[in-house]
C-alpha cells in the first residue's frame, strides 16, 4: 500500500507542471532543480537497496527505479522546451551527477567490504541527496515571497513531497527499522509542510491573476467593477 501511494505521489507531483510546459511550449520560470536533484536521489537509493549494499530492500529499489524513469522523462520534456542556456545548464548538471555517482559506486564496491560499511556510507549519501530533493522546491521561495505569488511553486509538488515523506517515514519505522530512510524522509515531511504553509500564505494573492494552467483570468470582483463602470443603458 505504501509503495502504491509513494509511486502515485511521485507521478502526480510533477504532472501539472509538465502539462503546462507542453501546453505553453516553454519552461517559463520553472526551475529544473527539483528534477535534477531527484534523479541523483533515486539513483543513489536504487544503489543503496541492492543486495550487496543493503539487503532486504526490494521496495526501495523498485520504487526508486520507477521514479528514476519518470524523472528522465520529465527532464527530456524540460530539455525540449528550455532555452539554449537552460539546456546547457541541464546537461552540465546531469554530467556532474553521473561522474559523482560513478565515483561513489566504484569506491563502495572496490574499497568498502561488507554490507554494514557499504550501508553506512551509501545510506549517509542517500540522506544528503534525499534532503536536497525535498528542499529543492524551496529555491523558489524567495521569488514567492518577493512577488507574493505561488505561480512557480506548484502546489502538487509540495503536497506530494509532504505525503511521500510521511509514507517513507512510516515505512522506516515499521518495516524493519531503517535509520537512513527515517532521517531524510522525516526532514522531507517537515520540508513539505513548510512549503504547504508558504503556499497557503500566498495562494490567495494569485486569485484572479492566473489559473492553474497559467492562463490570464479575471476575478469576480474585477468583473463586477468593470461591469459597473462600463454599463450602458439601451433604450428602445
Amino acid at each position: 500500500m505504501k509503495a502504491e501511494i509513494s509511486w502515485h505521489c511521485h507521478y502526480q507531483k510533477h504532472k501539472p507542471t509538465f502539462c503546462r510546459i507542453i501546453k505553453k511550449k516553454s519552461v517559463e520560470e520553472f526551475k529544473p532543480d527539483p528534477y535534477i536533484a531527484t534523479v541523483l536521489n533515486c539513483a543513489f537509493w536504487v544503489f543503496y537497496g541492492l543486495p550487496f549494499v543493503h539487503p532486504h530492500s526490494v521496495l526501495v529499489v523498485t520504487i526508486n527505479a520507477v521514479g528514476l524513469v519518470f524523472e528522465f522523462v520529465y527532464l527530456t520534456i524540460f530539455y525540449i522546451y528550455a532555452t539554449n542556456k537552460g539546456r546547457k545548464k541541464l546537461l552540465l548538471l546531469l554530467l556532474l551527477e553521473a561522474i559523482l555517482f560513478a565515483a561513489v559506486a566504484l569506491v563502495t564496491l572496490l574499497v568498502l567490504h561488507g554490507t554494514t560499511k557499504r550501508s553506512l556510507v551509501v545510506g549517509v549519501l542517500c540522506d544528503i541527496f534525499n534532503v536536497m530533493m525535498y528542499v529543492s522546491p524551496l529555491t523558489i521561495m524567495a521569488k514567492v515571497i518577493k512577488t507574493k505569488s505561488v505561480e512557480y511553486m506548484p502546489f502538487w509538488l509540495s503536497l506530494a513531497n509532504f505525503l511521500n515523506g510521511v509514507c517513507w517515514t512510516s515505512y522506516a519505522l515499521f518495516h524493519p527499522f531503517d535509520i537512513y530512510v527515517l532521517i531524510s524522509n522525516g526532514i522531507g515531511a517537515c520540508s513539505g509542510l513548510i512549503q504547504l504553509i508558504l503556499y497557503a500564505c500566498y495562494c490567495s494573492c494569485n486569485n484572479g491573476v492566473k489559473n492553474g494552467d497559467g492562463d490570464d483570468t479575471v476575478s469576480t470582483k474585477d468583473v463586477q467593477l468593470a461591469t459597473a463602470k462600463g454599463r450602458t443603458r439601451v433604450e428602445v
